[in-house]
């Protein structure tokens, strides 16, 4: 068989979201260590590129979904006369298959058909292999293998500013052990309650450890917070709104763990290699929760499969979400202490 020549140029197209964002980025470093040569555009979200905007060796164009139409044409305009030799088109939504079509590219890859949607098949002509039971990161990773390679090592080595760096040990002096919790999915429903944190966090410190409430700038991460807070006995470091991504990624490296539910921090604690407390009921661990260790996530997708929907989780199709109203209940205080304390103790911190 001959060997797949090797691409002069690939452009990448996934604009979001946060955690998405994080599981492109080991696909990237194996095309990086494949084709040093190859040129790599990738497309990306406003915010997203805050994240990652700076990984050496790629040209970023940013797409601004806000400006709607007018966030299309800028992208469009940015790559007029350009053709790629490939198009990773990794993002099914309508709005990322339009913003496709205005991409020059000889080789399209896509999803396969099980997971295309919104037309997806109208603007690829390579689907990547057909897989169920993946991680989302696998899926991603797997946008290479059409062009004969094989993600077979996951890096990820996010750059941090030394201002980043600077900020978070002002935050968090010292080596006390140390729980960030964000508490805040975009998908409201899957959510826990406020005094359930706060219970969780209240244990902690009479633990020994500092912990600190984080989240973004949104009305309702800070609605939350104060929730949360509320709650409170013991009141955490309250940093809410004060990061930015990068400070965020800096402080996830200077704490032992994360409580948060299925979110874009998650991802990110992950890629930093900070333990997960991940909070899973309304979507499967399995596929889309901390990729590198799901040891201390709770996961309550199967109980929660079986009381909404009927069946257990294995007669579901992949990547079913049960965001129904109540189903982060099946969560306790108990069963989030349970896991703090199993992650504290291989910590080496009780």
């Amino acid at each position: 068989m001959t060997p797949n020549p090797t691409p002069a140029s690939i452009c990448l197209l996934r604009t979001s979201a946060i955690g998405d964002v994080t599981h492109v980025v080991p696909l990237l470093r194996t095309l990086q260590q494949a084709w040093p040569d190859t040129s790599l555009t990738w497309i990306v979200g406003k915010l997203e590129r805050k994240l990652v905007g700076d990984l050496p060796g790629v040209e970023f164009v940013t797409f601004d979904k806000a400006a709607g139409w007018a966030g299309m044409r800028a992208v469009h305009a940015a790559l007029r006369g350009r053709r790629f030799d490939a198009l990773l088109q990794m993002q099914v939504a309508m709005r990322s298959n339009l913003l496709s079509l205005g991409i020059c590219a000889d080789r399209r890859v896509g999803y396969d058909r099980a997971r295309s949607k919104d037309l997806h098949g109208l603007v690829i002509n390579e689907r990547i292999p057909a897989r169920s039971g993946e991680h989302v990161l696998d899926a991603i990773g797997s946008f290479c293998e059409p062009l004969g390679l094989k993600q077979i090592r996951v890096r990820w080595d996010i750059p941090i500013p030394d201002e980043a760096h600077a900020w978070a040990a002002e935050q968090l002096p010292g080596d006390v052990p140390t729980l960030l919790v964000s508490p805040t999915s975009s998908h409201a429903l899957r959510n826990w309650r406020p005094e359930r944190y706060a219970a969780v966090m209240d244990h902690a410190a009479t633990r020994g450890w500092r912990v600190a409430l984080i989240g973004g700038p949104s009305a309702g991460e800070r609605a939350m917070a104060d929730a949360v807070l509320a709650a409170c006995q013991r009141p955490p470091l309250d940093l809410t709104g004060k990061d930015t991504l990068k400070k965020l990624l800096a402080m996830l490296g200077r704490a032992q763990l994360l409580l948060t539910p299925d979110s874009g921090p998650m991802h990110m604690a992950n890629a930093a290699g900070t333990k997960v407390l991940g909070l899973h009921a309304a979507s499967n661990p399995d596929r889309s929760g901390p990729y590198s260790d799901r040891r201390w996530c709770v996961n309550k997708y199967d109980e929660a499969a079986h009381k909404y929907l009927g069946k257990p989780a294995s007669e579901l199709p992949w990547g079913s979400k049960i965001e129904k109203p109540g189903v982060m209940d099946l969560i306790s205080v108990d069963d989030v202490v349970e896991r703090y304390e199993a992650a504290a103790r291989d910590t080496g911190l009780l």
